[in-house]
């Protein structure tokens, strides 16, 4: 591999600046603009994929942006409003493409590289992963905690609460007209749970439950004692903080 000289890569001030604060604001970031050498695809070329962030590695995956979004910009958004954690185990380009406003090229080409890599290398990170409690599960999802828009996800355990399975149920506000108990048990049932925590963030960053969070509990609550399927916990976060809705 070519050793790099110690210089630092191009990134706009700007740009930067609404990474760090993981804003829904995305600077326009044309690859065309960055010095040849700093692009992702001559940058995983030359130094190899550790000199590289996140988002560029997923730029270098996409290759190319839409006419109104450009690669960098695409693959900064997918990363921020989705989470890393979650795009590494998205298994469903259609719903990728949905929640995301994606071509259902780039989502197919984003959960094709994802899964390959798991598969090859056998990286599944659930089947090491013993979530008991609350405690736990919150370790356990601390990306979601700044995440810009509000996402419900579920938790998969078996009967020893190995994490078997991880899912991102919907992206949005929690109405009953988004969120039906059978988006939450289908992949329960594929992968043979027992159990399920769902957790979801508040952008607002007040974890006080809404009336539809309740309403939603009440009803998982219910249809998992149908199926045989305990809901052992659900979770709010926001920031920092976290809350645990009822689900006695």
């Amino acid at each position: 591999m070519t050793t790099r000289k110690k210089t630092q890569s191009y990134v706009p001030s700007a740009y930067q600046t609404d990474l760090e604060l993981q804003t829904e604001q995305y600077q326009a970031y044309r690859i065309k603009d960055i010095p040849l050498s700093d692009r992702p695809h001559e940058k995983l070329q030359n130094y190899g994929p550790e000199e590289l962030t996140n988002r560029e590695l997923l730029a270098a995956i996409l290759y190319t942006g839409t006419k109104k979004e450009g690669v960098m910009e695409m693959a900064t958004r997918i990363i921020d409003e989705y989470g890393d954690n979650y795009v590494i185990n998205e298994t469903d380009p259609k719903r990728l493409a949905k929640f995301l406003n994606l071509p259902i090229s780039k989502a197919t080409q984003v959960v094709a590289a994802f899964n390959l890599g798991k598969r090859l290398f056998q990286e599944r990170k659930e089947q090491s992963v013993t979530i008991r409690n609350a405690k736990d599960a919150l370790r356990y999802v601390k990306d979601m905690q700044h995440l810009p828009k509000e996402h419900l996800k579920g938790l998969y355990l078996n009967s020893r609460f190995k994490l078997v399975h991880e899912e991102t149920i919907s992206i949005g506000t929690l109405t009953e007209s988004i969120v039906h108990p059978r988006e939450v048990f289908r992949p329960a049932i594929e992968y043979g749970a027992v159990a399920v925590i769902l957790v979801h963030n508040h952008p607002s960053g007040d974890t006080t439950p809404s009336q539809a969070d309740l309403e939603l509990t009440e009803r998982i609550v219910e249809g998992g004692k149908l199926l045989g399927i305990e809901l052992i916990d659900h979770l709010v976060v926001a920031g920092n903080k976290s809350s645990s809705i009822s689900c006695k």
